[in-house]
């Protein structure tokens, strides 16, 4: 028996200010229970997830809920002042029982507490350590870690339990541990749960799978292994139902050359009996115009036939998914083997040297400050080599208000402007989009313009600074992004949480950072 829809979209549209379309004539549901959304960058994830919370108005069409809807972005953006109370989004309870507690009988305090949230501070104190995290809510947010601030985020939707509850990319930044943490809230949940993600084992906790491509939306009742199983199937028989209209074109096509080629033949024989005079001007006239008629009618036939068997092929190609990848080509910094190109130094004073093309992950869990050793590093501290390419965790670093095309240009004064264009166009950043303000972009198009902003930097860098390359990327575009950095002549430093992505890397080297700050080689 089908559960009834939470969420309902009815010919929904959204346009950008400028005129260009994110989502045009969409309709679809989501049941209630736990529905994994997937799609490549720039299908519209992120703004869907936005129209359902109401944080967009749709140019055209409707979103309907049942009950309320919270929703997590994938930025948390919040005041490093901000507090835990208010990541968790409980700041305005927290305040008024306090208040009460102290003596205050205001009738407003007791309206914002409610029924529910006498003891809100101490059900998000043992949430919060339930998950490893710090139970005080009044820690400021500048002192978690940026899987810290997204796991708290995740509590905090849990806390407010909202009839239909929205995440977007929550295993972002997250380390192995707090991942495992995040997985057992996702098991648990109760209501609707709709989570954008391209973590592959957090996929495979949902209940459906939704599939946002093309304009379309796809809804397949399992998790992410058995759809993409099904779209394999659904695909070979897709490809091979296209093959077989293709020979039945060529075939169509021969015979309509066959055909041609019998009519000549027949109007050349009877003009040679003509021309002998083996029958009469009467007859042949009779003869002419009933093989015109015939021809006619034959050609017809055969045309109809060519036609059909093109559209069949048309009909065939629609069904074969021909999706456009991100094409990266790093320019060869040309750094010698031997040249020091920076130093990691441990709290404990010990230094790791990079030296020429090596490529380092620096892992270790959440909190423990590899963002800030890396910062140091690419301001300058223990920094050897010049130029460097720094790509932060967190890409809101980017002024919101300029063009993609002059964001990147930014980074390459001397390249033209044309040229810059068919570059940009190999990160699938091409047409209107490279006229946008950065600020109208989703996710993953953000993303992929703070990438190609860093590699087609002119002069190319000699070290690449990569901190969570794969948050907001889709899963074809972090296979283009592995080849890219295989074919890499720089030295590399990348900090991950993806294991999978580290081991498909060619690493020279792992350094795991403690605790402490100490630095420790990882014997792989």
């Amino acid at each position: 028996m089908l559960s009834r829809p939470s969420v309902v979209l009815n010919d929904l549209s959204f346009a950008w200010p400028d005129g260009d379309l994110a989502i045009a004539d969409l309709s679809g549901a989501f049941s209630r229970g736990r529905t994994g959304l997937v799609g490549a960058n720039g299908a519209g994830k992120s703004t869907l997830l936005r129209l359902i919370a109401g944080r967009l108005t749709p140019t055209r069409g409707s979103v309907a809920a049942t009950g309320t809807v919270d929703y997590l972005p994938q930025q948390l953006t919040l005041d490093a002042d901000a507090s835990l109370a208010d990541l968790l989004g409980i700041r305005v309870v927290v305040d008024a029982v306090r208040a009460v507690t102290a003596g205050d009988v205001s009738p407003a305090l007791f309206d914002v507490i409610g029924a529910d949230g006498w003891d809100v501070e101490e059900r998000a104190a043992a949430a919060l350590a339930a998950t490893g995290l710090p139970p005080d809510v009044d820690r400021r947010v500048g002192e978690l870690s940026g899987g810290e601030a997204m796991l708290a985020g995740v509590v905090g939707v849990r806390l407010r339990a909202a009839s239909v509850a929205l995440l977007d990319e929550p295993t972002n930044n997250l380390d192995g541990d707090a991942r495992t943490r995040l997985y057992q809230l996702v098991r648990e949940w109760r209501g609707t749960l709709i989570v954008v993600s391209h973590d592959i084992e957090l996929l495979e906790l949902m209940d459906d799978t939704a599939e946002l491509r093309g304009g379309a939306l796809t809804v397949f009742g399992g998790p992410f292994s058995a759809y993409r199983d099904h779209l394999a199937d659904q695909q070979a028989a897709a490809r091979q139902a296209l093959t077989t209209a293709k020979q039945r074109l060529r075939v169509e096509k021969r015979n309509r050359i066959d055909a041609e080629t019998k009519i000549a033949r027949t109007e050349r024989d009877g003009r040679s009996k003509r021309a002998n005079n083996t029958i009469d001007r009467k007859a042949w006239n009779g003869v002419v115009n009933a093989g015109q008629k015939s021809a006619a009618k034959f050609r017809a036939q055969q045309d109809d036939r060519v036609a059909q068997a093109q559209s069949a092929v048309d009909a065939a190609d629609e069904l074969v998914r021909d999706d456009d990848r991100i094409s990266i080509d790093l320019p060869d910094p040309e750094v010698a083997r031997g040249r020091r190109i920076a130093v990691l130094r441990g709290a404990d004073g010990r230094e790791f040297v990079v030296q020429g093309p090596e490529r380092i992950a620096l892992t270790g869990g959440n909190g423990v400050g590899k963002t800030t050793l890396i910062e140091r590093l690419a301001a300058g501290d223990g920094l050897l080599a010049d130029p460097v390419a720094y790509l932060p965790q967190r890409i809101d670093t980017i002024d919101d208000q300029a063009t993609v095309l002059d964001c990147v240009a930014a980074g390459a004064p001397g390249v033209p402007t044309a040229e810059l264009r068919n570059r940009l166009a190999r990160f699938l950043i091409r047409g209107r989009m490279v006229d946008r303000t950065v600020g109208s972009l989703s996710g993953g198009e953000r993303f992929r313009v703070a990438l190609a902003r860093l590699l087609l930097a002119d002069p190319p860098a000699q070290l690449l600074v990569l901190d969570e390359p794969t948050n907001n990327l889709d899963l074809d575009s972090i296979d283009r992004l592995v080849e890219a950095l295989a074919a890499y002549h720089g030295a590399l430093i990348v900090v991950s949480h993806d294991r999978g992505f580290l081991g498909r890397l060619q690493l020279d080297a792992e350094l795991r950072l403690e605790r402490d700050g100490i630095l420790r080689l990882v014997d792989r």
